[in-house]
């Protein structure tokens, strides 16, 4: 293969896609792993870290591979701006809003972060993930948690 130039922008996010695998690996090897049949807490986040740094590999080698160089293009502040208190949100209201308005109100709050989101599609999402996150968590795994919290009162 030849590799007539590398996008950066790939190779970046190869590398932190690696470093991230590593460091959440490694981290989880201090906690009990356990088996496939009986996992410990430290075996799930040792799959994931693998599967983040297979993906990381895969950026990575996609890379090298391309015939034009990538731009990194403008830094994402709306992104920043909504991805990452969207889940502090979620984190500091769940127990006094419940379950199910935290994750509603935190998949709005992340929606916005794309430009081509909608407010009327955000909130379409939000009631989708919102469904599926109460069946799932709440009465398919049976997650001990309040779906509604001591904050709102009906």
């Amino acid at each position: 293969m030849k590799i007539t130039s590398i996008d950066r922008a790939d190779a970046a996010s190869g590398i932190l896609f690696l470093l991230f695998g590593l460091f959440f690996g490694s981290q989880s090897l201090g906690l009990e792993l356990g088996t496939a049949f009986r996992m410990g807490p430290g075996f799930f986040p040792l799959i994931l870290s693998g599967v983040l740094m297979c993906f990381g590999l895969l950026v990575l080698f996609n890379a090298f591979k391309t015939d034009q160089p990538g731009d990194m293009g403008s830094f994402a502040w709306r992104g920043l701006l909504f991805i990452l208190p969207a889940p502090i949100f979620f984190g500091l209201t769940v127990r006094g809003l419940g379950f199910v308005p935290a994750i509603f109100l935190t998949t709005v709050i992340a929606g916005l972060a794309s430009l081509k989101m909608r407010p009327h599609w955000a909130i379409l999402l939000a009631i989708a993930v919102t469904i599926f996150s109460t069946l799932v968590f709440s009465y398919a795994l049976g997650l001990p948690f309040r779906r509604f919290g001591p904050w709102l009162s009906f």
